[in-house]
C-alpha cells in the first residue's frame, strides 16, 4: 500500500497525520482512497479533473509529468508538493526574499 506525506496545510483534514497509507494503483485512485478516508482533501487537491496547476505529485521521489494518471507502485512514497514562487526583485533584478509557497491548498 502506498503511503503518502501530507502537507502542513492539509494535515488538519487528516486528524493532524503528516504520514497516512491509501490504496491505489494510480495518483487518481490514491487520491480518492484519500477522499473516502478524509472527504474534502480531493477537493484541495484536485480542480477539474486535474491537479490543481500550482501542485505537482512526486512518487517515489520523481516529480511526475503525468499527473493523475501517474502509476503508484505498491509500498511507493507520494508526496503532493506545492509550487514554490516568487519574491521580490531589486532593481538590479536580484530577489530581496527568499521563495514563498503559495496558499495552494486554501479553500
Amino acid at each position: 500500500m502506498p503511503t503518502v506525506f501530507i502537507p502542513a496545510p492539509l494535515q488538519s483534514l487528516t486528524g493532524g497525520r503528516s504520514v497516512v497509507e491509501a490504496e491505489g494503483a494510480t495518483v487518481r485512485e490514491v487520491i480518492a482512497s484519500l477522499d473516502r478516508a478524509w472527504p474534502g482533501l480531493r477537493d484541495r487537491i484536485v480542480e477539474g479533473g486535474r491537479l490543481r496547476p500550482n501542485i505537482s505529485v512526486a512518487v517515489d521521489g520523481v516529480v511526475s509529468p503525468l499527473g493523475l494518471i501517474e502509476k503508484v507502485p505498491p509500498g511507493a512514497e507520494v508526496h503532493f508538493v506545492a509550487a514554490i514562487r516568487g519574491g521580490a526583485e531589486s532593481p538590479g533584478g536580484r530577489s530581496l526574499r527568499g521563495p514563498t509557497c503559495p496558499a495552494a491548498f486554501a479553500r
